[in-house]
C-alpha cells in the first residue's frame, strides 16, 4: 500500500483504507502519511472509544435506510445520496434517543447551548 502515494499526484481528496485493521496505527504508515502530505483520520492507539459513536451511527443508518429498503438495488449515486440526506435529516431532527432523555439531537443540543449560555451569564 505505501507504493501507492508516489503514483499519485491528484489534489483530490482520497480515503484510502488499509487491509488489515492493525495498518491503521502502524509508525510506517503514520510517517508515509505524514511524507505525503496526508492526514490520517484515526485517533490514539488503544483508545477503544475513539471512533464508537460514529460506528454505531454508521450501524443505524445501514440499518435503517441501507437494508431495509423493499427493493434491494439502488436506481443511483443520486439516489442514495438523496435518500442519505432525508435519513440523515429525520435521524437529527425527528428521531428521539433514549440515551439523551427521549429528544431528538436538534432539540438536545439547543437545549445544551441554552443551558450553557445561561449558565455563562449567570456567573
Amino acid at each position: 500500500m505505501l507504493m501507492v502515494f508516489p503514483l499519485h499526484t491528484s489534489t483530490i481528496k482520497v480515503l484510502l483504507r488499509p487491509v488489515e485493521s492493525g495498518q491503521y496505527t502502524s509508525t510506517e504508515l503514520k510517517e508515509a502519511l505524514s511524507h505525503a502530505g496526508v492526514r490520517g483520520s484515526i485517533g490514539t492507539v488503544g483508545d477503544a472509544l475513539d471512533n464508537a459513536l460514529m460506528e454505531s451511527v454508521i450501524g443505524l443508518y445501514k440499518t435503517e435506510l441501507i437494508h431495509a429498503r423493499k427493493r434491494k438495488v439502488w436506481g443511483s449515486v443520486q439516489e442514495v445520496e438523496t435518500s442519505t440526506a432525508q435519513w440523515v435529516h429525520w435521524f437529527n431532527t425527528l428521531r428521539i434517543h433514549s440515551g439523551i432523555g427521549y429528544q431528538t439531537p436538534t432539540e438536545f443540543e439547543t437545549n445544551y447551548h441554552q443551558q450553557t449560555t445561561a449558565g455563562t451569564l449567570s456567573a
